[in-house]
This record gives C-alpha cells, structure tokens and sequence, in this order.
C-alpha cells in the first residue's frame, strides 16, 4: 500500500470516531425542530422542563402594571432604555414576596454608562430612534464622596428639586 493512502485512512477513522463519540453523547431527541437548523436546536424530551422554568427577569412593562407613576417617569426620560430590574435587581418572585427585589443605589451602576472612559464615546449612533448622548462624568473629580441619587432623579434624570448643592 502506498504512504499516501495512509492520511486518508486516519482522516476517515478520526471521522468515525468522531461519528461515535457524537451518537454516545448527543441524545437521540435532540433535534432542530420545525426545520431551522440554526436556531431550534434543543432536546424535546425538556419542553415541558422549560415551559414551567421560573422566570427570572420580567421587563419593564411587568413593573409598569403597579407603578404607573415611576414607569411613566422614566419612559418619558432618558433613562427609557434601561430596564427597571437594572437597579432593582429581578422581579422573579415580585410582588408576592417584596424583599427580593434590592434597589442598587451605589455610585457604581450609575458609573457603569456615564464613566469617562477614553475609549467610550459620548454618542452612540446607529440606534432605530436616533443618536444618543450620554453625560460622561470623571468618577475623580465629580463629587467622589457621594451617591449619584443624593443629587440625581434617577427615573427623571434631572436634579432633585430638594437637593443640598
């Protein structure tokens, strides 16, 4: 036999082996289903595990159906893109039991969008509404010993009105 038969027969055997480790370890329900092999990737045998999963994270429209007046405030502010379990941690298990839900007023979510940054730019484009612009605030010298909400509305992204400046 000649030498250039043997990669071709070390190709195929490392495709066999492969073809078997796949058969041992794939389950056979694991199928894309209704045909669309790039996103129905999943096993049938845990459609029903799935569908009772708790959800963790419920949207800003779930929080608007109680607090009308706060989903009102900062849907019309410019903080309408960001989710109210941002801040308020999620609302899995809200309202039935209210202590899970944990209002993060640290200085460092606030600093997570409007820290400058030499490489964050203070526009961002290419969004469906238009260009955005993002108050950038150097952590060192803006009020470093304070919390963002001492000063700032957060739902209303404005001052607060009884504010000590």
């Amino acid at each position: 036999m000649s030498h250039a038969w043997r990669p071709l027969f070390v190709v195929i055997g490392v495709f066999i082996l492969f073809l078997i480790v796949r058969a041992a370890l794939v389950p056979a329900d694991f199928v894309a289903k209704n045909g669309d092999y790039k996103y129905q990737w999943h096993r049938l045998g845990n459609e029903e595990e799935w569908k009772n999963f708790k959800v963790k994270y419920k949207g800003m429209q779930y929080c608007g159906e109680c607090h009308d007046d706060q989903y009102e405030a900062i849907t019309s502010s410019k903080h309408a893109k960001v989710q109210c379990e941002n801040c308020h941690g999620p609302a899995i298990d809200h309202p039935e039991d209210p202590e899970t839900l944990t209002i993060d007023r640290s200085r460092s979510l606030c600093l997570r969008c409007h820290a400058k940054l030499p490489y964050r730019p203070s526009t961002y484009y290419g969004l469906p509404e238009g260009p955005i612009r993002l108050a950038m605030q150097d952590p060192d010298e803006h009020n470093p010993d304070m919390e963002c909400v001492t000063c700032h509305d957060v739902h209303r992204t404005e001052f607060k009105e009884d504010a000590d400046f």
